[in-house]
């Protein structure tokens, strides 16, 4: 099964669909690759990929994000110690829950399954951060669904907001999808004008990623 057999709408919305369980994790668990631009991203929302995918770590599913670059200072902490050589010599979490998803996250980091990128303005034409919202689905027969309009994907059901994606398809909306895609990509390669792109590791070494109060209001 791939992306072009769900049956997908051009737009959800929390007032008539559940966002999470009738677009995400079926588009998960149908795609080998998902690109996301996104201002925040926490690792909440990271741990949630392993349960939108079917046997993650066995599997060629790849993740590529590029985030803005402000973090929780405990996500912060976390992430740059799983970005180290030694991460996977450290206890993160005494809590038994959260102490099964961090190793999963290590293990995901380590095999390259997902990569993550910190995205910052370098222009004086951009005030404030990067906080570009969209997403790309690709599956193993080329086919991609790619949308706009949310930063929250905790997948927990007791912290959703209320929002709407636009959603559009390769198959009906090819020239959308391109446009998506593209603009992906040249933020991925670091070509995109106003916008420098570091490796995570990289903005951690030059001291890049920032935490915010504003990031912690937002994001409670």
């Amino acid at each position: 099964m791939g992306l072009r057999d769900l049956s997908l709408k051009e737009e959800y919305r929390s007032d008539r669909e559940n966002l999470i369980e009738e677009f995400f994790l079926p588009c998960l668990d149908n795609c080998i690759e998902y690109d996301r631009a996104v201002e925040y991203a926490a690792l909440k929302s990271l741990t949630a990929y392993y349960f939108g995918l079917k046997n993650f770590l066995s599997n060629n599913v790849q993740i590529r994000i590029v985030t803005g670059h402000r973090l929780r200072t405990s996500d912060l902490n976390v992430l740059s110690k799983l970005y180290t050589k030694n991460n996977g010599k450290f206890s993160l979490n005494r809590n038994p829950a959260l102490g099964k998803k961090y190793p999963i996250l290590n293990e995901m980091i380590k095999t390259n399954k997902l990569r993550i990128k910190i995205a910052i303005p370098n222009s004086e034409e951009v005030y404030g951060s990067f906080s570009e919202k969209i997403g790309i689905f690709h599956d193993e027969n080329d086919d991609m669904v790619a949308f706009t309009g949310t930063s929250n994907e905790t997948f927990d059901p007791q912290n959703r907001n209320f929002e709407s994606i636009d959603v559009f398809t390769s198959w009906n909306d090819k020239s959308r999808v391109d446009i998506k895609t593209k603009d992906f990509e040249n933020l991925w390669q670091n070509t995109t004008k106003n916008i420098s792109v570091y490796d995570f590791d990289d903005a951690v070494k030059k001291n890049l990623l920032n935490y915010s109060a504003e990031w912690v209001l937002n994001a409670s």
